[in-house]
């Protein structure tokens, strides 16, 4: 039963989001609860080891070790913090069906099966909050639901990994390689010990699968993005970037037409006065552009105890207001996933160095309706030379056509880099 004046909290996890949950609300107990009826009170925590020393003002009571010692209909809210797909879809779905409210932050699961939960919440007349999935404490999702809530967001594209945005950073203003930047990120804390998910681009894969689901309506399955991630990004790729006026970032893309929606996570070339563009170190962004109030951008912190904790916090308040829930736009059977559309290119390729090369790449282009925005050319006086281009707005399926005709060329010994630019 549920006490008088207090909204019962159970938290499933006390890693580093759960402790700035705790932390932050403790920080900040007299406003929240002067702004709040019933207050919050924490008073049961799953763990997996009730003895472990943790750095949080609780009592050691409320921790257990077994899911099935909650007694769910003790419970207005259950908050969701372990991560990964297994056992927390389950924890989830049992909360759901309970008629608990549920906040999670786990981007993994409400990509894969978000869809799911959703439904389960709404059958079940009960709310599903996941604002901190996405971006930390940027208020991402609560703005494109809120303050956006009168606009079609026809576009959006951000940066929604810190980690690959420390890497590329730092790639960028030292000069240094992939591998010594990834060293020093790890040695940060800015990346795992097993950096995959983040630089092959899985993280922002997901985060963007969630941002489509409440800015397009669309929920798409996360291997329905194309994805590319930043381990083949060289120096080399960086230096030309900014000699032609671009800098290269991990960029998460969505696109809305009447037909289809069109989703990538890749290396992208963006113009260095882009907002974007300035971006730097393990901070995120989202540029939206909504066909009422334009442009805007939202930028801060995208992961971290605190800032994650403030977001999570955030949608429990949430909940106790009793605002209408996220449940998001239902998905529209005659909008598909299309996630390879027209975009300019920059490419980069070694070729022999001798004289007319250039002129019968760019007539081999010609030949596949392909033109040429910008040339970067640079004699080395020996054997060979690289060649960089920018190409106007062309489908991918075309120019990979064509490189496949020039890399066959007796003159052309290697394409090395083939990267998308947003202008």
């Amino acid at each position: 039963m549920i006490i008088l004046g207090k909204q019962r909290i159970g938290i499933l996890g006390m890693g580093t989001v759960a402790t700035g949950f705790c932390k932050t609300y403790f920080m900040n107990k007299s406003i929240i609860d002067s702004k709040m009826d019933p207050s919050l009170e924490i008073t049961k925590v799953l763990v997996k080891d009730i003895d472990k020393k943790r750095d949080v003002d609780l009592p050691h009571s409320i921790y257990v070790d077994d899911f099935d010692d909650f007694n769910l209909e003790e419970f207005e809210i259950i908050i969701e913090l372990i991560g990964g797909v297994n056992p927390a879809f389950e924890y989830i779905k049992k909360s759901l069906e309970s008629g608990c409210n549920v906040i999670t932050a786990n981007k993994e699961l409400m990509a894969k099966r978000g869809s799911e939960l959703l439904e389960i919440a709404k059958n079940n007349n009960v709310l599903i909050r996941y604002e901190a999935s996405v971006g930390g404490g940027i208020p991402l999702i609560s703005t494109i639901n809120d303050a956006m809530v009168s606009n079609e967001i026809i576009r959006m594209m951000g940066i929604l990994n810190g980690t690959t945005n420390y890497i590329l950073t730092k790639m960028t203003k030292e000069k240094i390689g992939f591998e010594t930047a990834l060293t020093q990120a790890k040695e940060l804390g800015f990346a795992e010990a097993d950096p995959t998910a983040d630089v092959d681009g899985f993280d922002a894969s997901y985060k963007l699968a969630i941002l489509s689901k409440d800015a397009f309506g669309v929920i798409p399955k996360p291997e329905e993005i194309l994805k590319q991630g930043i381990r083949k990004i060289s120096i080399e790729d960086i230096e030309y970037g900014l000699e032609l006026g671009y800098k290269i970032k991990l960029l998460a893309i969505g696109e809305k037409s009447n037909e289809h929606v069109e989703l990538s996570v890749e290396p992208t070339l963006i113009p260095i006065d882009h907002p974007v563009a300035s971006v730097n170190n393990e901070y995120n962004a989202l540029f939206i552009e909504g066909n009422s109030v334009g442009e805007i951008m939202l930028y801060g912190k995208g992961a971290g105890a605190m800032p994650t904790g403030s977001a999570v916090l955030s949608d429990a308040i949430d909940i106790i207001k009793k605002k209408k829930d996220y449940m998001g736009h239902v998905k529209a059977e005659n909008i598909i996933v299309k996630n390879i559309g027209l975009s300019a290119y920059y490419v980069r390729m070694e070729v022999l160095d001798k004289p007319g090369v250039l002129g019968k790449i760019a007539v081999a282009f010609g030949d596949y309706g392909i033109s040429l925005d910008s040339v970067v050319q640079r004699a080395r006086g020996g054997r060979v030379a690289p060649l960089v281009f920018i190409t106007h707005e062309i489908e991918r399926a075309k120019l990979n056509d064509a490189l496949n005709t020039i890399e066959n060329k007796e003159y052309v010994t290697e394409i090395q880099s083939i990267i998308k630019v947003v202008k």
